[in-house]
């Protein structure tokens, strides 16, 4: 098939990539003409696992090109994907100015039937006003298809060729089977794909990650509670999670979820019940929990030291003279992305309560220096960042810090002191090899 993606941010590369892959022939267009021009010299300007080696294969192949052309990319195809971003507004809600902004554009180009796939998470009822915006431009005929994308930012290659499922909100079934036959290849059996209404195909991508955000925040919730009853939480976790009804995915206990995703559509659901009168009180909580747990560790940190400070100390700046080491900067491990990372909130909070951060991430440092500039240290090996550390706090967890050397730890730190906040280590072997150890929720 020939198709247009519309936005190369991560999901319209990433979907493009892929569908590219299976044998379409795919024009990516977007409007930043750098990112465009990086892409055609062979630059990708995301981190995504596999990402780079496909787009290279089918560059070359000729199924995948980049442009800053819409009329040529709308044209071109007979399926277009808008994957543009939907900001969240000050209030919460998403900002649909360039999902409608793209659609009156896709109106402007359109010479023939299209299959118009919105694939940007957008509010219920933002289908309406993609029909309308394209109306306003074409006398052509046209069908609008959601299709939200459920892909998981260092996995999201894999996620894209073996998807869980592929929903398809249309009201059409002409546009419906179009659609069906272009993820056939990634979906053999065809049982799950899922062909329903467009504002249940809306819905289905808010709802999920509300989910997995909600699952996030009530093991988070769950590790308060058991420090502060003299409970492991690791141990809760296994207990809950051999039971089937409710297993292990999501259920690690930390310092909260981050990233594009999970953050913004808690917000614009919460936002679009308000509009529609009611109030979402359990997703209300979710973020309330959430912002708690993102303050937890440096809170933490500060009450460590904060123990047997002298009276003398400024007690605004509990932490001067100390030196944090920090291990892990994205919201989460494979990718740099730091939207909304809970190292963001932690490492603002030990700077202001005086704290030198040494701060080391495999692949987020330079997108780190957009946040913080020059007013942390950037080390480039993870060992440097603990050379006369008072302490390490673990924000991410990379696999490369699943299994250090802790021997060669104790020996770089001005203190032996370690802040787990994803709670990978072994607490009791930690303590055994001079330690002070601390996890989230553990005993």
């Amino acid at each position: 098939m020939k198709i247009a993606v519309i936005g190369t941010g991560y999901v319209g590369l990433v979907t493009g990539t892929c569908l590219a892959e299976s044998g379409n022939v795919v024009i990516c267009m977007d409007v930043d003409e750098r990112k465009i021009a990086l892409l055609n010299s062979g630059i990708v300007p995301i981190y995504e696992p596999g990402l780079e080696e496909l787009i290279k294969r089918n560059t070359s192949h000729g199924r995948l090109s980049f442009t800053i052309d819409m009329a040529k990319a709308v044209r071109a195809s007979d399926l277009i994907f808008i994957a543009v971003g939907t900001p969240p507004g000050e209030d919460g809600s998403a900002d649909l100015k360039y999902v409608v902004g793209a659609a009156r554009e896709i109106g402007n180009y359109v010479n023939g039937y299209k299959v118009i796939i919105n694939k940007s998470t957008v509010p219920v009822g933002t289908a309406d006003k993609v029909i309308a915006a394209i109306k306003s431009q074409t006398r052509h005929k046209f069908d609008v298809v959601s299709n939200p994308e459920f892909l998981k930012e260092g996995a999201a290659i894999e996620d894209f060729m073996k998807p869980d499922r592929v929903v398809i909100g249309a009201g059409n079934p002409k546009a419906a089977a179009i659609v069906e036959e272009l993820y056939a290849p990634f979906v053999r059996k065809g049982d799950r794909i899922l062909i329903m209404d467009i504002r249940s195909a809306e819905m289905t991508k808010y709802a999920s990650n509300a989910m997995l955000a909600t699952k996030i925040s009530f093991i988070n919730e769950m590790s308060i509670i058991c420090a502060s009853l003299g409970a492991d939480i690791d141990n809760v976790r296994k207990g809950m999670g051999f039971d089937r009804r409710i297993g292990f995915e999501f259920l690690f206990p930390g310092v909260g979820y981050g990233g594009s995703c999970f953050p913004k559509d808690v917000k614009a659901l919460v936002q679009t019940a308000k509009e529609h009168g009611v109030d979402a009180k359990v997703l209300k909580s979710v973020e309330a929990v959430n912002e708690r747990q993102k303050n937890l560790l440096s809170t933490m940190i500060i009450r460590h030291f904060g123990k047997g400070a002298r009276k003398s100390m400024n007690p605004r700046k509990p932490l001067s003279g100390k030196t944090i080491a920090v291990w892990g900067l994205s919201f989460k491990p494979k990718t740099d992305d730091m939207r909304e990372a809970p190292a963001v909130v932690i490492i603002e909070n030990l700077l202001r309560a005086g704290a030198v951060i040494n701060a080391h991430d495999p692949i987020a440092m330079d997108e780190a220096r957009k946040y913080f500039k020059n007013k942390i240290n950037y080390l480039q090996v993870g060992y440097d960042a603990l050379k006369g550390a008072d302490a390490l706090a673990v924000v991410t967890e990379w696999s490369e810090f699943q299994a250090p050397d802790f021997g060669k730890i104790k020996r770089l730190m001005n203190r032996p002191v370690i802040f787990d906040g994803r709670n990978i280590y072994n607490q009791a072997e930690l303590r055994r090899l001079g330690f002070t150890y601390y996890g989230i929720g553990r005993k």
